[in-house]
């Protein structure tokens, strides 16, 4: 396990009603670490990030986090009725950003998703899924969190823009940002230095062999 983590969740277990989603799982993430979740649909894995990043109680265990989180949920958390910029002064002041630094800060994250300029003062809910979800990963980004958890954070993008996201993860990494990204891309696990794999509400080291690597 990592020496330098800064996010450690231990023994953490949920249930929704009688069904047990999460067993006693433990999660060690350093800084300059890519760590990839897998595991199959109902394996837990959206629940575990969502405890980890606070937006979801656990029924046990416990998490330590060693710096600001941005969290990018699978479904875009942004709202129909405000324009790409009207996200960026609304998130931004909630993280104490100037109006102005928070518009020049998320423009910036924007240009590197290729977020068309002419779509920032479109209302969300008249955007692509794809658009949205570049806003989505942006807003996880606004804060420059040195921890970054992403829920399948490239649905709905074009070929080009995944390329690029990876290509942005390497940037994170080398940053010495702390990252955990759920997929379902088993050709991508090459790109991150760890493999962790849910199963019946358990976690383990996947070996590269294991995931077609």
């Amino acid at each position: 396990m990592p020496s330098t983590a800064v996010l450690t969740a231990q023994a953490i277990r949920k249930s929704f009603g009688r069904k047990r989603v999460l067993e006693g799982v433990d999660l060690e993430v350093a800084r300059g670490e890519v760590v990839a979740l897998v595991g199959e649909n109902g394996a837990g894995k959206t629940t575990l990030l969502r405890i980890c990043a606070g937006v979801l109680p656990a029924d046990g265990g416990s998490v330590e986090l060693g710096g600001p989180v941005g969290y990018c949920p699978q479904d875009p958390g942004v709202l129909d009725l405000l324009t790409a910029d009207e996200h960026l002064i609304y998130f931004g002041t909630g993280l104490r950003l100037h109006r102005q630094a928070a518009l020049d800060v998320g423009r910036r994250c924007l240009a590197r998703l290729d977020f068309p300029d002419r779509e920032r003062s479109t209302l969300a809910r008249d955007l692509s899924s794809g658009t949205r979800q570049k806003l989505n990963l942006a807003l996880a980004l606004l804060g420059d969190p040195s921890i970054l958890l992403l829920d399948e954070p490239y649905q709905g993008f074009d070929r080009g823009t995944y390329i690029d996201f990876w290509a942005l993860v390497a940037e994170w990494r080398a940053a010495g940002r702390a990252i955990v990204v759920v997929t379902h891309m088993l050709a991508e696990l090459r790109r991150v230095d760890r493999v962790i794999e849910l199963t019946a509400g358990r976690a383990r080291i996947a070996r590269g062999d294991e995931m077609g690597g």
